[in-house]
């Protein structure tokens, strides 16, 4: 079957609403960036810009385990409702997905309606933080489960001084997905909204209600997510550089997801790797991106050629390359959308190396 006819079936079944199994894709496919294939069990070099191959086999990652002797973090939980906020109130939702706009394909018409929602933060504090000092930090998106769910695996790398004593802040999204729906609005947009919302929003209720401080250095801020909690990151830091330096992304939707559309950014997210990295000023931020070889290939109706994770990941990693971006790429086999097979082997990895270099401003 030709990439075209898997493609267009791949979109009639999900468009149909009825799952389908992904397509594998191969690191040696035509498109494809060179890729360093890995032993089994191994993470690239902590020095390494560049692309891995790793499992289909992978080896679960000792940092995921209690040790003894190892302090521990405390994770703590708040909510924030949205008619006590200025920004993203009220959100929206849809009822059903939208039309293909038969004047640019590369959008959606999508009917919605105004909701108000709220929205769980989880807040890990490591052990070693201490009170009244300005904290770096790590804003993940998708939470607040994150908080609870990377507590063993910080405790152990601050610990090891692998990675400073940073605070983990694990932000829920406001409900739904992609175009039309509140999620689809605060990650696949192409703009500072998002982060401009944490910043007013969300950071100063972890300040006061965990009783923190948190670093006002860009360096010391980094953003992390899944699918469109990925680009969300890479977003938060693209159009918002005086805020976070660091990014780490797993199967990220860099694909045209944004809506409602934007002439000035008509492909969406896809358009990072299309025109933006290359065209634009580099910019001092840290990608660590990866992608599944089974991960998504236009799952819904759009035929705008904008819709393969496999090959946007490939592309990104090709224009950071390029570009002589601070990067690596992991190419997962024997892994779906969120790799979350190969994620118990490289995440501690992933998590270090995206903290690598960092060092506190002097602030005298």
């Amino acid at each position: 079957m030709s990439r075209l006819s898997a493609l267009v079936l791949v979109a009639a079944v999900a468009a149909a609403g009825v799952s389908v199994a992904q397509p594998v894709r191969n690191p040696d496919d035509k498109g494809a960036p060179p890729f360093k294939l890995l032993k089994e069990g191994e993470n690239p070099p902590l020095d390494a810009y560049d692309n891995f191959v790793v499992g289909p086999k992978y080896v679960p990652a000792p940092e995921r385990k209690k040790v003894d002797g190892v302090p521990e973090g405390k994770v703590q939980q708040f909510v924030i409702d949205s008619k006590e906020t200025k920004l993203f109130n009220p959100g929206i939702a849809r009822k059903q997905f939208g039309k293909v706009d038969p004047n640019n394909p590369k959008t959606l018409i999508v009917e919605t309606h105004p909701i108000d929602y709220k929205r769980a933060v989880g807040v890990y504090i490591p052990a070693q933080y201490k009170a009244g000092t300005e904290a770096p930090f790590m804003v993940v998106h998708d939470g607040p489960g994150q908080a609870n769910g990377l507590k063993t695996i910080l405790d152990n790398l601050i610990h090891q001084k692998r990675i400073p004593p940073i605070i983990l802040i694990s932000i829920q999204n406001g409900g739904g997905d992609a175009q039309g729906h509140e999620r689809g609005k605060e990650y696949d947009n192409m703009n500072g909204d998002y982060a401009t919302y944490i910043e007013d929003e969300v950071l100063p209720r972890v300040e006061k209600t965990c009783n923190v401080k948190l670093t006002k250095d860009p360096d010391g801020r980094a953003a992390m997510g899944n699918s469109s909690g990925g680009s969300a990151a890479l977003i938060m830091a693209w159009f918002r550089t005086d805020l976070y330096h660091r990014v780490l992304t797993t199967s990220g939707t860099f694909v045209n997801q944004a809506w409602p559309f934007d002439s000035k950014y008509p492909d969406g997210a896809w358009g990072f790797h299309e025109t933006l990295i290359l065209k634009e000023p580099k910019k001092p931020i840290r990608v660590f991106i990866s992608v599944g070889d089974k991960d998504l290939l236009n799952p819904n109706v759009m035929r705008d050629n904008m819709h393969d994770w496999v090959e946007a990941n490939n592309r990104m990693a090709k224009v950071l390359k390029e570009k002589g971006y601070e990067y690596q790429y992991l190419f997962c086999r024997g892994a779906g959308h969120s790799v979350g097979n190969a994620q118990q082997q490289f995440l501690p990895h992933a998590i270090e190396w995206v903290w690598r270099g960092y060092a506190p401003r002097d602030r005298k």
